[in-house]
């Protein structure tokens, strides 16, 4: 064998270990980012999860479109991490939580799953449900806070990830003032989920959004206001009665 078929060779076998190399440092690291991200939504392999949709107010029974736009980015990541959906509509899904992985879209005022969740997993929260037009309608109260709504310029919206216990799948919760609201909160998560597993691991939080200019940029621009998780976790201290007379 001469010098140059030899270095053709050994450029050949050198070539080939390096692209086997790759290929299993590329898959090792694509592992170990789906592993992280099925660990971060309680969604291991196959696993089964819980979708529950509302039902917009204003018309009959129908999921607003927004809504519709929240569950496919939604669907998106539970096909990612490789499990099964299982959709239910607010008012059928009477079970308990933990058990499976969950998403829950909509506020209390459509989606009366969420007004259960609220009560139990986050009692420091009061949101406005009257359906009539006020300045206070759909406004949030966290702590001595107040949030209003201002229908397409700046609207807020809850975003959750809470665990009952260390053995129990997350609750995640898309609480808006808006339908679009809902589906900003679901695409920041999806956007997001990297940042938000490596800062709060397999803890509860509590974020509250502010989705800006919704008029001209749709779901797309959200503003962080805060981790709340402590306020919104809090019972309101109970209401002081009046001396006996």
């Amino acid at each position: 064998m001469t010098d140059d078929v030899r270095n053709i060779v050994l450029g050949v076998i050198a070539a080939g270990i390096s692209a086997t190399l790759g290929w299993f440092t590329r898959s090792y690291l694509w592992r170990r980012r789906l592993r992280r991200k099925q660990a971060f939504f309680g969604l291991p392999e196959n696993s089964e999860c819980l979708l529950v949709v509302n039902r917009d107010p204003g018309t009959d029974g129908a999921v607003h479109r927004h809504d519709v736009f929240a569950l496919l980015e939604l669907s998106a990541i539970v096909k990612d991490c490789s499990a099964h959906v299982q959709i239910l509509p607010h008012d059928v899904g009477r079970q308990g939580y933990g058990e499976h992985a969950e998403f829950c879209v909509g506020g209390p005022g459509s989606n009366r799953r969420m007004a259960a969740h609220l009560a139990t997993l986050l009692p420091g929260v009061r949101i406005n449900t009257d359906p009539e037009p006020g300045e206070d309608r759909a406004a949030f109260h966290l702590g001595s806070e107040r949030y209003r709504l201002e229908a397409g310029v700046a609207e807020h919206v809850l975003l959750a990830r809470l665990t009952g216990s260390q053995d129990s799948r997350p609750v995640f919760l898309f609480c808006g003032q808006r339908a679009i609201t809902n589906q900003a909160a679901t695409r920041y998560l999806a956007r997001n989920y990297e940042k938000l597993a490596r800062k709060h691991r397999d803890n509860s939080f509590v974020l509250l959004l502010k989705v800006v200019n919704s008029r001209a940029y749709g779901p797309d621009v959200v503003e962080v206001i805060g981790d709340v998780s402590r306020i919104a976790q809090t019972p309101p201290p109970p209401a002081a009665h009046p001396a006996a007379g």
